[in-house]
Formats: C-alpha cells, structure tokens, sequence
C-alpha cells in the first residue's frame, strides 16, 4: 500500500511540476470546468460557477489496466484529459495511462500541444524520441523510472518482454492531441493520394493500398 501511495503522489507532483511550465493560455479565474455545449472556441467556455460539482473534477478511468483490443499493436492508451475531466479546463495538466501486452507497442506518434512525461508503473519499456534533426533518443526503462518526451517530436514505445507493462503519462496541456504518423497518412479522410505515398516512401502503389487495408483493418 505504501507504494501504491508512493506512485500516486510522485505522479501527482509531476503533472503539477510541469503544469507550471503548461503551454496553454493561464486561468484568469479560480476555476474554469469545461461547459462542452457545441460552442467553439479556443478550449471550453466556463460552466457558471453555481453548476459545478466535484465530479467535475473527478476521474476513475485510468485506476486499472486498459482492455488492450487492438491485437497488431497490443497496447492500449486510456487518456484523462479535459474531455474526461471538465475541471481540468483553462489548468494546463492532463494525464493519460498506456498498458502494453507483452511486445506491445504504443506506435510513433506526436503530442502537438504538450511535453510528456511518463512513470512506469510495471515491467519494462524501450522508449525513444526523434529530434529534428534525426538523432534517435533511446533508453530501456523500468518500474519506478521517469522518462520524458519533448513537445512535439516523435516518440513510441515498445515492451521488448514476455510480461506486461503499464506507465502513467502527464502532460503540460489540458488537451495534448496524438498524432499516429501511420494512421494519419494511410487512413485520413478524405485520404493522401496513393502517387503521393508511393513517392514519399519509394514503393509502388500496390504496396500503399496493401499498407492502407492493413491499418483499416
């Protein structure tokens, strides 16, 4: 139990240590819980302050393991942001927890809005990130072990083992956003062209449509 408390509250001051440096706009009230009625503008307006509740600013999704589904990766992303967590709107901070079945990988992708910081909670990962100019950041870390990835850059990670693995993840927005590099070039809506993913990677066009009914699977 003590290091179950351990876990919590070392999460906790990370999510607060880097909200302090969050990338989204700073609250000009105490707070500000998301009122998700359809108007549009840059994050959510306010809920009148008469409305709120604590569920509100509460979250249980991420207290045990995601049901991993997805059999190709085998991992699974269960997310606690402002879309879960309305009292995390105009706050800066969001969490996400990742399980991993054994060889399970959370596949390149980019958090446009935020840095990222994960804690291991069980077994062992590769993780790595890619700078801009293409020098690769890699290290095997395990329970107990921090690793961060900067906003923006490409990162994934892998369980190279024949045991599970689990981290939680926080982040310096109330909405990151993902971007799968794979996902968003083979199966956008409407989609990439195939003479345009031919060229990029250098195969031919058959290849495209066999790599894109492979994802849409």
């Amino acid at each position: 139990m003590a290091g179950v408390r351990a876990v919590v509250v070392l999460v906790v001051l990370l999510a607060c240590t880097i909200g302090s440096f969050a990338n989204d706009p700073d609250m000009l009230q105490d707070v500000c819980v998301a009122d998700a009625s359809g108007i549009l503008v840059n994050g959510f307006p306010c809920k009148n302050i008469s409305m709120i509740t604590a569920e509100d600013f509460f979250f249980m999704g991420i207290s045990k393991p995601g049901q991993i589904t997805n059999k190709v990766l085998g991992s699974k992303v269960t997310g606690a942001n402002v879309m879960d967590i309305p009292g995390l709107n105009t706050l800066g901070v969001s969490m996400a927890r990742v399980d991993f079945a054994p060889y399970g990988l959370n596949p390149p992708h980019i958090h446009p809005r935020a840095t990222e910081i994960i804690y291991v909670l069980e077994g062992e990962l590769y993780v790595a990130f890619i700078t801009t100019s293409n020098k690769l950041i890699s290290k095997v870390v395990k329970a107990g072990e921090v690793f961060v990835f900067p906003r923006g850059l490409a990162h994934y990670q892998k369980n190279k083992s024949k045991y599970p693995a689990s981290v939680i993840a926080a982040f310096n927005s109330q909405l990151p956003g993902t971007q799968q590099f794979a996902a968003a070039l083979f199966t956008s809506n409407p989609p990439v062209s195939n003479d345009v993913l031919a060229q990029t990677f250098n195969i031919d066009e058959h290849n495209v449509e066999k790599i894109k009914a492979g994802l849409a699977a």
